[in-house]
């Protein structure tokens, strides 16, 4: 039986007003203001790299041949991949009856809208003209300019449009009860005529809750398999060549568990400082954390396995290029990314077997972060160290990522802290309406 989230005693008011002051009445807090500067000043450095990048061109990348996907792809890959895990644990843990989703779903959700707005800027970018991206769109024209539908890229336009669109209404549905209630309490006459038209006139009437569950467990169900078919294309990215390295069928199953071990961890790097600064320990418990701790555990393992299938795939095939890969990925040009992945996804996880480690915050936080590198070390010795060593040496080459290849990266992660930041400030951190159902489901005689 699951651990409550609160203590019993906690009446639906309680929760309401702990929850919705953090938005209502808490203060300007410095702690705030030097984050969202901070995150804004990254933001700051994206609009600059992308300034630069649309004046002069991709050019100002380290991208070469024979290694035409440098940075953005690696960085799209990445971002995805922790969009992931928020719809897993809204979604997929909402249809499995999980109720120690309840106090991190709503943050979850958000993580996967920031998420996939960091990945979307990427293979736009990364086509070297964006002003022409609506040729990848199948709009009526004229000429006959159709897409090309076998093409990766176009289906990784779609997989991206499609699951952003269920997880921006799965966020949103999921926030209209929230909003009625900071309507509620609002006392700025604009404030309530704010939250008035987001909540498009809730009235928690039973008609009202009736549809909103109905249509939020219909919602979840079609993007459960958007977390599996969405991450399986980008693999298929991949798998669809014949690389060296990428040529496997196991690509499209282990992209999707590396998608829901990195959202995991990138959830708990972000609840756990959350937590501790808005006072949330009664609602995001200690079991919560340990629960996230055993998932992230169980990924990282079927991660690990897979890179395991892989150098084993390697040698049974007898295939010389993919032996020679397997090597170069331990002792070539890019050992040193292989190595820093294998300790931060195959190693360091380990002491989550520990309960004294799944019981620490700082732990947590700690593993969770290594895990966050650890999986962009492994994306970028997926991409890189695949195609600067093809079959012909006379092609062989290297890639050295420039200061636009950083700048542009580090721009991405300051759009999600900023992201991030508002979402703080503006909306409920938890959802009030589900921790509401759940402390009534416990106090139930």
């Amino acid at each position: 039986m699951d651990t409550p989230v609160v203590a019993p005693t906690e009446t639906y008011g309680e929760i309401n007003e702990q929850i919705s002051d953090d938005v209502l009445k808490r203060p300007r807090h410095w702690g705030w203001l030097f984050g969202f500067g901070c995150a804004f000043g990254l933001l700051s450095v994206l609009m600059a790299s992308l300034f630069w990048l649309f004046f002069r061109g991709v050019g100002i990348w380290g991208i070469n041949i024979p290694v035409a996907w440098g940075f953005a792809i690696v960085n799209y890959v990445w971002w995805i991949e922790i969009a992931q895990g928020g719809t897993f644990i809204s979604a997929v843990l909402l249809l499995f009856h999980q109720s120690w989703r309840t106090s991190v779903n709503r943050m979850t959700e958000s993580v996967t809208l920031f998420a996939l707005a960091c990945a979307g800027l990427f293979p736009l970018l990364h086509l070297g003209r964006p002003q022409y991206a609506f040729f990848l769109l199948p709009y009526p024209n004229t000429l006959g300019l159709w897409p090309q539908f076998i093409s990766p890229l176009v289906w990784d336009v779609f997989a991206v449009m499609v699951y952003g669109s269920i997880s921006i209404v799965l966020w949103y549905l999921g926030l209209l009860p929230d909003l009625a209630t900071l309507r509620d309490r609002a006392r700025p006459k604009y404030l309530r005529r704010f939250y008035s038209i987001l909540s498009f006139g809730w009235r928690n009437s039973a008609r009202h809750w009736h549809h909103y569950e109905t249509t939020y467990k219909v919602i979840a169900a079609l993007a459960v398999p958007l977390v599996i078919s969405v991450h399986s294309i980008v693999g298929l990215d991949f798998a669809y060549t014949i690389v060296p390295g990428w040529h496997s069928t196991i690509f499209p199953p282990a992209f999707v568990v590396g998608a829901i071990f990195a959202g995991f961890a990138m959830v708990l790097t972000l609840v756990i400082p959350i937590r501790a600064i808005y006072r949330l320990r009664k609602v995001i418990t200690a079991d919560h954390l340990d629960k996230m701790a055993k998932m992230l555990l169980t990924m990282g393992m079927f991660v690990l396995l897979g890179k395991l299938s892989d150098f084993f795939m390697a040698w049974y095939s007898g295939d010389l290029y993919e032996q020679y890969h397997a090597a170069d990925e331990v002792i070539g040009n890019y050992s040193s990314a292989f190595w820093i992945a294998t300790a931060c996804n195959a190693t360091v996880i380990q002491f989550l077997w520990l309960k004294k480690v799944r019981s620490s915050p700082i732990a947590l936080f700690g593993i969770a972060f290594l895990v966050n590198i650890g999986m962009w070390a492994e994306r970028y010795l997926n991409i890189v160290g695949s195609l600067h060593r093809d079959y012909l040496p006379s092609s062989w080459g290297l890639f050295q990522a420039t200061f636009w290849d950083w700048s542009t990266y580090v721009g991405t992660i300051g759009l999600f802290l900023t992201l991030l930041f508002l979402f703080l400030r503006f909306l409920p951190i938890v959802s009030m309406s589900e921790m509401r159902g759940f402390i009534h489901k416990e106090n139930r005689p």
